[in-house]
C-alpha cells in the first residue's frame, strides 16, 4: 500500500546520524561540550556498528536526538564512511507513520532504497535508507 501523492511522508526529523572512530570519546564530548544527555547506547551487529542517541533539547520531552555511530569492524558502513570521508554527518533520519507505505511511495516516485524490505534499526525500530544517487 502507498501513500497518496499529496500525503506528507515524513513527520518529523528523527535524528542526525554522526560518524565517529571512538564512540566512549564521542559521548563524553557531546556531554561536556554541548551538555547533551545520552538517551540511549547499543550495539547492533546486524549494522556493524555501536551506537549511542543523544538527546537535543529537553531531555523529558525529546523531539530530536543525535546518533553517534561507530564501527564494530573494518567492513562496516561507518568504518568504510570513516575511511573515505572522515568523522562527520552520515545520515539524516526521517521519522515516518508507517515505514511500509513509506518505502512503496518513494520506490513509485523513482527513489533507490538500500533495502528491499526495512531491517532492524536502534531500540528495535525497522529503518531503511534513500540511495544518495
Amino acid at each position: 500500500m502507498s501513500l497518496d501523492a499529496a500525503a506528507t511522508l515524513f513527520t518529523a526529523i528523527d535524528h542526525v546520524g554522526i560518524a565517529v572512530p571512538d564512540l566512549d570519546a564521542a559521548i563524553a564530548f557531546y556531554e561536556e561540550s554541548y551538555g547533551m544527555r545520552l538517551a540511549h547506547q547499543e550495539v547492533n551487529e546486524e549494522q556493524g556498528v555501536r551506537e549511542a542517541m543523544m538527546t537535543v533539547g529537553d531531555p523529558e520531552h525529546p523531539h530530536s536526538h543525535i546518533q553517534l555511530l561507530a564501527p564494530l569492524n573494518e567492513r562496516s558502513t561507518i568504518a568504510k564512511f570513516l575511511d573515505s570521508k572522515g568523522p562527520g554527518i552520515q545520515q539524516m533520519a526521517y521519522r515516518v507513520a508507517d515505514i511500509d507505505a513509506v518505502c512503496a511511495t518513494l520506490r513509485e516516485r523513482g527513489l533507490r532504497l538500500l533495502y528491499d524490505e526495512p531491517k532492524r534499526g536502534t531500540s528495535e525500530s525497522r529503518v531503511n535508507f534513500i540511495h544518495p544517487k
